[in-house]
């Protein structure tokens, strides 16, 4: 079960990862079977459908992502936790766009899914 502290501390980490722009960093909080679910992968990695599969192919969908906005910024708004999962809602600051990101955990705490929606 996920507890409010490990949610906090993992949001903490996982939007410093962000802000790093280090593609290696960011990984590490994924599993190698990782899926994200995503309009933006859409629009940015089209062959995905909006659903991406495995970290070899997340890595080249959020390497395009920060290339894009080189100057990517996120602030934590709120984290939400749930039994096996957390939910962490979040402003782009650099584009000023909000998003909803859905994580579910392995065994391992490791995300192993995620769904991201976003504001307009």
């Amino acid at each position: 079960m996920i507890t409010l502290d490990f949610a906090k501390k993992f949001a903490n980490e996982w939007v410093a990862s962000w802000n790093s722009h280090d593609i290696e960093k960011i990984l590490e909080h994924y599993s190698d079977d990782f899926t994200i679910e995503t309009p933006m992968a859409a629009k940015l990695f089209p062959e995905s459908n909006g659903l991406v599969i495995g970290k070899t192919d997340v890595k080249k969908y959020w390497l395009i992502g920060l290339e894009r906005i080189p100057n990517l910024k996120f602030e934590i708004l709120d984290v939400l936790i749930g039994i096996n999962g957390l939910t962490i809602y979040y402003i782009n600051i650099t584009t000023n766009k909000k998003s909803v990101e859905v994580m579910s955990f392995n065994k391992d705490n490791k995300v192993n899914k995620a769904i991201v929606n976003y504001s307009e």
